[in-house]
């Protein structure tokens, strides 16, 4: 079977990479990568950074030969004008004229959903801070191959402070929570037929609690999310008990319906 090749790309500037490497932390192609070599070893990845780039040039022509893209995280947040983020929304606007299948997830999804006309905002009713509860997937959803197998209620890994608030033309609401109204989502602009995700199935627990750790500063000081490292250490420990029940396979299972799509004619 020929190998389809995925274009992954990276939202992250490439200082917040390099503090994550300094740390001992996976970048999110990284984990993307290793999250998807558990399905299949029959892809060929290449890794693509719209901030660090200095010119499109080389990467433009060859869009058209990626069978699908997953565009990941970031610590960014989309309203904040700057160059790196409308470079991110100028290639993505690429990728819709010539990548038929993208999975959005987090940033990926506020840069898609923004790219295609929608609004991403700061959330106004909290942040995820390593996981999000009480996901339920409505009626569309249920019908979605998305969410092919996937239980009606669930929980995941997830860190987002922002949220979409205005979807782009046609698309699709497939499930909420209690903070974010819009944890997924389906849309087509150009050619590209886009699944989108607030949270992460592909990202563990372990490492939503080693960004946690390595965020705690941040997250006390910046974010204001706690009040304190022991507030932090009790959050890690309610995580820790969700990892105890978590079963790999259907935590991921949006990454591997995905996959299914992909390979699909």
């Amino acid at each position: 079977m020929e190998k389809k090749r995925i274009l992954i790309v990276e939202g992250n500037l490439e200082k917040e990479n390099n503090n994550f490497k300094d740390s001992g932390i996976q970048t999110h192609a990284e984990s993307l990568k290793e999250s998807l070599s558990y399905y299949t070893k029959n892809l060929n990845i290449d890794v693509f950074n719209p901030c660090s780039e200095k010119s499109f040039d080389k990467i433009l022509p060859n869009l058209k030969k990626y069978d699908g893209l997953i565009w990941g995280g970031s610590s960014l947040n989309i309203y904040n004008d700057c160059i790196e983020i409308r470079r991110q929304i100028s290639f993505m606007k690429e990728c819709f004229k010539n990548i038929k299948k993208i999975l959005a997830i987090c940033w990926g999804m506020q840069v898609a959903v923004t790219a295609a006309g929608g609004e991403v905002k700061k959330a106004t009713k909290g942040a995820h801070i390593g996981i999000a509860n009480d996901i339920e997937i409505n009626n569309e959803g249920l019908k979605h191959p998305l969410y092919r197998s996937k239980n009606k209620k669930f929980n995941s890994p997830a860190f987002n402070f922002d949220e979409v608030v205005s979807l782009p033309k046609g698309a699709i609401h497939l499930a909420s929570n209690k903070i974010n109204k819009v944890q997924s989502i389906n849309f087509k602009s150009g050619i590209s037929d886009i699944w989108g995700l607030q949270y992460h199935p592909e990202i563990t627990y372990h490492k939503m609690i080693t960004l946690i750790k390595f965020r705690k500063d941040r997250l006390i000081n910046t974010k204001r999310c706690f009040n304190s490292e022991a507030e932090i250490q009790n959050h890690i420990s309610f995580i820790e008990e969700e990892i105890k029940k978590s079963e790999k396979d259907s935590r991921m299972l949006e990454l591997k319906n995905w996959l299914d799509y992909l390979k699909a004619a």
